[in-house]
């Protein structure tokens, strides 16, 4: 990723607490600028299972009819408008992946197992190859978003009779997916195995350089295409050197043809001199039978031209398509090498360097934050975490994870306690409760007080560092109350706007509630 400068100081809350808050500028889609993709990482309300999430695409795929143009899917949720005219040459078929506005996929892990579900029960992709095209696929329909003459330039009128000029390609963002997202999946040869989805118009050198923008310059992905490429190329020659066995026979057949027809054509016309000569009935009838036996010879040196030119054209095709794969490939490969290089170096590098963790604003609006490691010298951004809605700018160290109050209050996602760990700064852990979009959270030794819901209230709970459920207040309180740990007890601001003091033991009210006179 870009370098970005850390231009605010560290406050300590205790020894455990950091409150680094810098404004991080939005990466943008365009020219050079990386493609990085914002995802929901947080709590879900419900989790769909890996099963569940590939049978999406898996269910789409089976109806499928590749040389038949349809459209298959839920129109309010996933659907695919499968794009295929032979009548048009010299564009590109395609598949076009919409996802309408009740869909709930909010990672792009997830929406590139729909599509490599999609893929497998389509075409007959292996799961791993699928997978490998579902990484370019999603990225170059982020590059290209919203681009609508480059497609045009590119894809046939029954693909461009369904993308809009503001949808077409994908969103980097999430929450502009459902509705929103017209992704473009193009078909070389909805019958050529590997071939079918066009690897070469998915990685070209746009897509490339964008996925190399990334901390690890995705050199795995790109290496699975690399192989996928030399084994569309092997393909490629031998359906050439099938094709040209087939071109080779058939040309001996249009010799014969040939022969046939020369002969033919010398018999109709010694018919017609005989007929001409003595111009009998029955001359004529055989000089006219001879000439329709000769131009039906011709008529099948034509078809037999014919033949014979398709199979030629089909094993230059192949060649061709072998050629290009290959290149492509091997350009790939010495590109590989020189970045893997550098990676393992900025690797190295990034080991010895001094760095500290920190919160960073990942959207000023609503006030969250995401984790990140950084240099301590320079302030320059180690490593991101993938978790972009902390909340409330506030998170603690323990051992070797965080403990942060995450998520959002929409759709399926939710708002929960979770651990974050040092290494991946993925999650790890969540709360079976659901906090408050606005709690506060308080660390007291290795316990930890938050707002819960509780049916249609809200209270105060207690967890222990593995985020299990303690206890819970017996008064109702305010969702934004501050909570402060005394040497007395836990001070709260109840549900009616009073201080309420609570015992630690149990969370119960200590202090009595003062009834107003009449």
């Amino acid at each position: 990723m870009k370098k970005l400068l850390l231009i605010a100081s560290i406050f300590l809350f205790a020894a455990s607490v950091f409150a680094l808050e810098v404004d991080e500028p939005e990466l943008r889609v365009t020219g050079n600028e990386t493609i990085e993709f914002i995802n929901y990482t947080g709590p879900h309300k419900v989790i769909d299972s890996l099963e569940a999430i590939k049978r999406i695409g898996s269910d789409m795929g089976k109806t499928i009819v590749p040389e038949k143009a349809s459209t298959v899917g839920n129109k309010n949720k996933y659907y695919v408008v499968h794009a295929v005219d032979a009548s048009e040459k010299g564009k590109l078929d395609a598949d076009i992946l919409f996802i309408g506005p009740d869909a709930t996929v909010d990672h792009i892990k997830n929406l590139r197992r729909i599509i490599s579900a999609y893929l497998s029960s389509a075409y007959g992709y292996s799961e791993k190859d699928a997978d490998t095209l579902a990484v370019f696929v999603t990225v170059y329909n982020a590059v290209y978003r919203g681009q609508y003459d480059t497609y045009n330039a590119k894809y046939k009128a029954v693909v461009m009779k369904n993308l809009s000029k503001d949808n077409c390609g994908l969103s980097t963002t999430y929450k502009e997916w459902p509705g929103k997202s017209e992704i473009v999946i193009p078909l070389y040869d909805v019958s050529g195995g590997l071939s079918t989805v066009d690897t070469s118009v998915i990685s070209d050198s746009t897509v490339v350089d964008s996925m190399k923008e990334d901390d690890d310059k995705n050199v795995e992905s790109r290496k699975d295409m690399v192989d996928l490429k030399e084994r569309e190329a092997e393909q490629a020659t031998e359906k050439a050197q099938t094709a040209q066995k087939k071109a080779t026979e058939e040309n001996k057949k249009l010799d014969e043809k040939k022969k046939e027809a020369t002969q033919a054509q010398k018999q109709a016309d010694t018919a017609k001199k005989e007929a001409e000569k003595n111009p009998t009935a029955e001359n004529k009838q055989k000089a006219q039978e001879a000439q329709a036996k000769a131009d039906e010879k011709k008529e099948e040196v034509k078809e037999q031209e014919k033949k014979t030119e398709e199979a030629k054209q089909e094993a230059q095709e192949q060649q061709a398509l072998a050629d290009k794969k290959q290149n492509e490939a091997y350009d790939e490969r010495k590109e590989i090498a020189k970045d893997q290089q550098e990676v393992q170096e900025k690797e190295a590098a990034e080991a010895k360097m001094p760095s500290e963790y920190g919160i960073i604003l990942s959207d000023e609006k609503n006030l969250l934050s995401r984790l990140v490691r950084f240099n301590t010298d320079t302030g320059e951004i180690i490593k991101k975490s993938p978790v972009t809605q902390i909340r409330n700018r506030t998170i603690y160290a323990l051992g070797n994870e965080f403990i942060v109050v995450a998520g959002e209050d929409a759709g399926n996602a939710a708002i929960k306690l979770v651990t974050i760990d040092q290494v991946n700064m993925e999650v790890t852990s969540e709360s079976n409760e659901t906090l408050a979009a606005d709690s506060v959270l308080v660390r007291d030794g290795n316990e930890f007080y938050c707002v819960i819901a509780d049916g249609n209230s809200w209270k105060v709970g207690k967890f222990d560092s593995n985020l299990v459920l303690k206890l819970k207040s017996d008064v109702d309180v305010k969702s934004s109350t501050p909570i402060t740990i005394t040497d007395s007890g836990v001070v709260v601001t109840d549900s009616t706007g009073r201080l309420r003091l609570l015992n630690k033991a149990d969370l119960k009210s200590i202090t009595q509630v003062q009834v107003d006179a009449k």
